[in-house]
């Protein structure tokens, strides 16, 4: 089967390949899936380039949520049947035509959600979930800053705010070009990155925000402290910068505002708990479902098309959500069987 590798760390494509290697099985308490689609990730980035934490080992196979029909399944698994459309989140090894995934971590598809948009809901609109659920404890009415506003779990966080009730949404965004887009997306106000950015949030807010989801590391915390209102949650989940860590304010600061700051992890999240990401997975792909949530994607071609993509991402150029079609044909595959291997 061919898959994405990702040979040894590259600021560029060039170490990332389309190769074909050895089916993957699953094992206990494990599926395969047929990929029809997958999406495409800035997490992708971050380990093309070797930040620390994100590739065991090299080669790599990157990719974290797919779309397809379960292929096989491992011994101890149940509630799947071969041929069952679903989405799942994969600890790499996605994008690709077969993946792997813990069988607490696959939902079923509603038929009435391609796969298409099922590719963006393990990873992103999951993640999306989480953050305004789980870590920042979104309340209704409350205003809501996030950092990175145009990308992919930047739109989903748009579109699902003002579903869980929360009141005004504003977003940054690294370029100017990047400000319809944001808009497009649900944002009521976005702002371009740069000097005076406090000010400019403040009025582009009204005020303090409640709610303020940071992407970047700690190189916008100065300005989210400014910023943030009496009783408001900062959330720190990504360090796309790929820099150092700065130190957190002083405790006495966090107190006197009676200011939070937390971290989120989707993959952390997902080894310890697997359970609450399946359930927020299941209600995103529910709500797909349903008609309540819409989420716009961009379809990559083919696996040989994800360098390119990635070379947008790294560039700040990209818009909106990126899925791949990982079948060369189409994705209504035939049916396989159970496997059983140790792991």
């Amino acid at each position: 089967m061919r898959t994405l590798l990702m040979i040894e760390p590259s600021k560029g494509p060039d170490q990332t390949l389309v190769q074909d290697i050895q089916e993957p099985l699953p094992g206990p308490g494990q599926v395969s899936i047929d990929v029809a689609c997958a999406g495409i990730n800035f997490i992708d980035v971050m380990a093309r380039r070797g930040d620390p934490g994100y590739v065991p080992s090299w080669p790599y196979a990157p990719g974290y949520e797919v779309a397809g029909t379960i292929r096989a399944i491992g011994d101890g698994v149940t509630g799947f049947p071969v041929g069952t459309r679903v989405a799942a989140f994969t600890f790499g090894g996605g994008l690709a035509e077969i993946a792997v995934a813990q069988a607490s971590l696959v939902a079923p598809l509603p038929d009435a959600v391609p796969f298409q948009s099922a590719a963006a809901a393990p990873l992103m609109l999951t993640t999306a979930l989480l953050l305004l659920t789980d870590a920042a404890r979104l309340r209704p009415g409350e205003r809501l800053l996030m950092h990175s506003a145009s990308g992919g779990v930047g739109s989903a966080v748009a579109r699902l705010a003002p579903i869980l009730g929360g009141g005004l949404r504003v977003g940054t965004v690294g370029r100017q070009a990047k400000v319809e887009s944001a808009l497009r997306d649900g944002w009521d106000a976005a702002i371009t990155r740069g000097e005076g950015l406090a000010a400019a949030l403040r009025a582009a807010a009204g005020g303090p925000v409640d709610v303020i989801l940071d992407p970047t590391g700690t190189g916008l915390l100065a300005t989210d402290l400014d910023l943030i209102a009496p009783g408001g949650r900062i959330v720190l989940f990504g360090n796309a910068g790929g820099g150092e860590f700065a130190p957190l304010p002083p405790l006495g600061r966090l107190i006197g505002g009676n200011i939070s700051i937390g971290g989120f992890s989707i993959r952390r999240l997902a080894e310890a708990a697997p359970e609450r990401v399946a359930t927020a997975l299941r209600r995103v792909l529910g709500l797909l479902g349903e008609g309540k949530l819409h989420v716009a994607v961009t379809e990559v071609p083919s696996l040989d098309d994800i360098p390119a993509a990635h070379d947008l991402l790294a560039a700040g150029r990209s818009s909106g959500k990126y899925v791949v079609a990982c079948q060369k044909n189409s994705p209504t595959l035939a049916p396989r069987g159970r496997v059983s291997r140790s792991p």
